[in-house]
């Protein structure tokens, strides 16, 4: 799971262009909106079209998008039962 986490850090930086921000800045536990890493309904398409890509996942509605997308660990656990073959 660890694997995953920086995969997914290494990812919201670069698919995001988060030049400033590095991969241990994101916390495990910390929001990626709002008062955490500070991402916007932009990033968050930006975002879901990355996890595409990358696992082969995809975000059904918002509802699923607003519980994957809380914090790392959250995005982490989506993606690995979504794409087991992910970490």
């Amino acid at each position: 799971m660890e694997d995953l986490k920086n995969r997914l850090r290494k990812l919201i930086i670069e698919k995001l262009r988060l030049e400033n921000v590095t991969p241990e800045e994101i916390g495990d536990d910390m929001a990626l909106f709002g008062e955490g890493l500070g991402l916007d309904s932009i990033d968050a398409l930006e975002l879901v079209v990355a996890l595409e890509k990358e696992f082969g996942v995809s975000i059904e509605d918002e509802e699923v998008g607003a519980k994957a997308f809380q914090n790392l660990n959250a995005l982490a656990a989506f993606v690995e039962e979504k794409a087991p073959e992910a970490e």
